[in-house]
């Protein structure tokens, strides 16, 4: 089969590698044709995913009609806040019974909506997928067991994706809660940076814990008031995905948060992180989607305001600590 990568970042080339190992024919585009050149003499994604070997048929293009032309399956590995262009782009050139796939985790800006709702507007929905979990680039692109879940409004084009994905470390479970799967691996990702904070302010293993598990709470009680399962939280594209992008150095938004707890500027964080910070956008959307849903979001809303300057970090925390005592569960 012909599988076509729309974005040649570090997740999309790490997850290239395995239908490429089972002999599959590999298209990645991308605008950005320097990179694109230096991936095709390397045949390694020198940039974002440096050590990496791209083994097997692999073609690179800068035009969406070549990249596209015979594609059975078309995988959106791109940031969230371009997806809606991406799509518009290659809509015209996606073979009618071809299956998209979107591994971007984040919520648009300004309209709030979620990935699927967004391809919603234009797409079949039957052939769209979202996979989702605790997946860093890093680790499948080496090879190391990870496990993910992919949802699909058609269960067999879900079992699809799992087959085709699927292989000896890359273990894929199928759900059906694509509202669950796409929050969850959005709003971990402004916790991630929540949890950077802590480590950089000097804070301990207690303070990230509490913010952790109180966070999950929070992506439950807005995952169900929008629609959502509150068991997916407590799944891989929940609190799996939490805990990964929570504690490592390989993920983005826990490294921007680590220098802006350290006393940098937000905005001087992300550029320094040199990739797309995907909480960074999110926690804006987040804490507008909890106003409009009446949740409360204590926590991502004291994230929210620290990276945008309106209160110190420090100060944050004090907030944080000092609201009125409750009971932990309700509900």
């Amino acid at each position: 089969m012909t599988i076509t990568f729309i974005g040649a970042g570090s997740w999309g080339t790490a997850l290239s590698t395995i239908p490429a190992a089972k002999g599959h024919r590999i298209n990645v585009f991308d605008i950005d044709e320097p990179h694109l050149r230096r991936m095709e003499e390397a045949m390694e994604n020198v940039d974002y995913l440096p050590g990496v070997k791209l083994d097997g048929d692999y073609n690179f293009y800068t035009n969406n009609e070549e990249a596209l032309k015979d594609a059975d399956v078309v995988v959106f590995s791109l940031p969230a806040q371009i997806f809606r262009i991406a799509l518009k782009s290659a809509l015209p050139f996606i073979p009618e019974k071809a299956i998209v796939m979107n591994i971007a985790k984040g919520i648009e800006q300004k309209t709030l909506k979620r990935m699927s709702e967004v391809a919603e507007e234009v797409f079949d929905m039957d052939r769209y997928v979202v996979l989702s979990g605790p997946s860093h680039a890093e680790e499948v692109g080496i090879g190391m067991p990870t496990t993910v879940s992919v949802a699909c409004r058609n269960s067999d084009n879900a079992n699809f994706i799992q087959e085709l994905f699927g292989c000896d470390y890359f273990r894929i479970y199928t759900n059906d809660d694509i509202v669950g799967l796409e929050l969850g691996g959005s709003l971990k990702n402004v916790l991630a940076v929540g949890s950077g904070i802590i480590h950089g302010l000097g804070y301990g293993d207690n303070t990230r814990a509490a913010m952790m598990t109180r966070g999950i709470a929070e992506m439950t009680r807005l995952g169900t008031a929008l629609g959502a399962k509150a068991e997916t939280f407590a799944g891989l594209s929940g609190i799996g995905d939490l805990i990964v992008t929570c504690t490592s150095q390989h993920s983005r938004n826990f490294r921007c948060g680590d220098l802006i707890g350290q006393g940098m500027d937000p905005e001087e964080a992300r550029k320094e992180i040199g990739m797309v910070v995907e909480g960074m956008f999110t926690a804006e959307a987040a804490v507008e989607l909890a106003h409009r849903s009446n949740v409360e979001m204590p926590i991502s809303e004291a994230i929210y305001k620290a990276i945008t300057g309106h209160i110190d970090v420090k100060e944050a925390m004090i907030q944080l600590m000092g609201r009125p005592y409750k009971k932990e569960i309700v509900g």
